[in-house]
């Protein structure tokens, strides 16, 4: 793998496994407002979307009102257990510090909202390490689009030929390439990359091997 200039990460799925959180957080929701009993299978494939298309995407059409009571809902209820359910995957602080030392600029590009997004980085300890936080409310349009890559490349002032998008999802890959630049796919994704209809630049098997 040759080296870039800046690095674009994805968060849940990638930096911190948050997976047994969101599914906790849908089979409570889905429970409470649809009378649901999610499979987990169900929710990690739609990990990488906005909130409110995953709630459509199961509980069917809603209407404004009823997709912001239960989107409240649903995010009262992770902030009361996501203490319980986050940790870094292996060497990603380890990882992000030393590229940081080497002087590379560092982002999150994410569909998860700045708020948690904020509180998740700093629980976990690594909030330090990155120069920009790209999320849902600062663009447009959103994963697979790559406007918030663009927009990464826009506030880190460098050029896509020069930075890698490293995520768990076909999204992130989708997102990352319609940019211009080079993708890594992470093997501890809960997605075979073998099903990927965009092939990646780079499959790791160990955030380290980003060094």
């Amino acid at each position: 793998m040759k080296s870039y200039s800046a690095y674009l990460f994805d968060c849940d799925g990638t930096l911190i496994d948050t997976t047994e959180l969101i599914y906790r957080c849908f089979l409570y929701s889905c429970k409470k407002y649809g009378d649901l009993e999610v499979k987990r299978e169900d929710v990690f494939s739609n990990i990488g979307i906005l909130l409110r298309n995953q709630l459509i995407h199961f509980l069917g059409p809603l209407s404004e009102e009823n997709l912001s009571e239960i989107t409240k809902a649903h995010m009262d209820y992770q902030l009361k257990i996501y203490k319980d359910h986050l940790c870094l995957f292996p060497e990603v602080a380890e990882t992000l510090s030393q590229l940081k030392d080497n002087g590379k600029k560092l982002a999150v590009v994410t569909s998860r909202k700045t708020f948690t997004l904020n509180l998740y980085l700093k629980h976990t300890g690594i909030l330090q390490y990155f120069d920009t936080l790209i999320t849902p409310e600062l663009t447009d349009k959103h994963k697979p689009d790559p406007e918030p890559a663009l927009e990464a490349l826009k506030q880190l002032s460098c050029p896509a030929e020069k930075t890698l998008f490293i995520g768990d999802s076909i999204y992130d890959i989708e997102c990352g390439a319609g940019a211009g630049m080079d993708t890594a796919f992470v093997t501890w994704s809960r997605i075979n990359p073998d099903s990927l209809s965009i092939k990646p630049t780079f499959i790791i098997n160990e955030m380290k091997e980003l060094l």
